[in-house]
């Protein structure tokens, strides 16, 4: 096909609100050697887009340090990791079979080859992202979804939310007949580690909130807590025996008083700070219980690939909570922040 010249993109020059989100147009970024270029059906939404944006990440040492995901960002950057869509060119030595293929793009940047490499920069934040009509990405980081009956906008649903949870789920060692505490559970992660780890033959318990709890129910929770009242009591009263797993985004004061919830040889395995990044808890409660807590981001290229075959088998359902067009970005991240969603915000370029 003949390439267009320039491409629409929104992109941000500065950290701040969603008012330095500005649609620009601007040249369709060339395949380089080893890279495909993806035409954009659909992009989603996560909280990393809102906090690369803000600059909210910190820095070893700096916690209140603008900065991207892993560090300065190189502006301007066109925001968004969650990229599927169609590969419409290669560069040398890609696979020219791939033209034409619908992908997922793995948004990760490794730190090393191989399947089990540590995830050091991210798509939308240390290189640029899918807030734009299209798209490069390396070769052997697309993965052909051409014939799963999921839609763009549910693939484009999985990589950093699918993703993430999925990494957490393997880290954390999680088996069948499990029970497994899930925090933020309507969120994208929430979501989708509610349905892996019900897929997985875990017992569930989700916290939630209000109107989000029958949403997480019908997600596949056994179990909704309400996160208004006090979490410790109601698990001691779904699960007087303890969890075995703790699925957390929250983090914050929940770990501290979530900690004592696990059996022994416990996991509470956190990729997320919602509720806070500084928390104070009991040393005793981890080595007098062989309990572990593990750090968790994103995903492996080994998990990514897992997460691929149930991608094209379908055995996951992501939740579409609302659509926007691509100048529309700002408002989009606008709706995310406010929380009152159970599922993915999608932009469609």
């Amino acid at each position: 096909m003949d390439m267009p010249e320039t491409m629409r993109a929104v992109r941000i020059a500065a950290h701040g609100g969603p008012e330095v989100l500005e649609p620009a147009e601007v040249a369709v970024p060339a395949a380089r050697t080893g890279e495909v270029l993806v035409q954009v059906g659909a992009v989603a939404l996560n909280n990393t887009d809102l906090w690369t944006r803000e600059g909210a990440y910190g820095r070893p040492g700096a916690p209140e340090a603008q900065s991207g995901w892993r560090g300065p960002i190189d502006f301007p950057r066109i925001q968004g990791a969650d990229v599927a869509g169609r590969v419409v060119a290669v560069g040398a030595g890609a696979d020219e079979s791939l033209i034409g293929r619908r992908v997922v793009v793995d948004p990760a940047i490794y730190d090393s080859a191989g399947p089990d490499a540590n995830p050091v920069g991210l798509m939308g934040s240390e290189r640029d992202g899918g807030y734009a009509e299209y798209v490069t990405a390396l070769a052997e980081r697309v993965h052909d979804v051409t014939d799963s009956p999921l839609t763009d906008d549910q693939l484009a649903s999985l990589p950093t939310a699918y993703g993430t949870a999925l990494g957490m789920i393997e880290r954390g060692r999680l088996r069948e007949g499990e029970t497994v505490l899930v925090s933020g559970a309507s969120g994208g992660v929430g979501v989708a580690l509610v349905q892996l780890a019900r897929a997985r033959g875990a017992r569930v318990i989700a916290i939630s909130s209000g109107s989000k709890i029958d949403s997480v129910r019908e997600a596949g929770a056994h179990e909704v807590l309400d996160r208004a009242r006090g979490i410790v009591e109601q698990v001691g009263t779904v699960a007087p025996e303890g969890i075995d797993v703790a699925l957390d985004v929250v983090a914050g004061d929940l770990v501290a008083d979530g900690l004592p919830l696990l059996r022994e040889g416990g996991r509470w395995v956190i990729a997320g700070a919602l509720g806070g990044y500084r928390t104070t808890f009991d040393v005793r409660r981890l080595y007098l219980h062989n309990a572990q807590v593990i750090g968790s981001a994103m995903h492996t290229p080994a998990h990514f690939e897992l997460l691929m075959k149930l991608a094209r088998r379908a055995e996951i359902d992501p939740v579409i909570a609302a659509t926007f067009a691509l100048d529309q970005a700002a408002q989009a991240q606008e709706e995310l922040a406010r929380r009152n969603h159970v599922g993915k915000i999608v932009l469609r370029p």
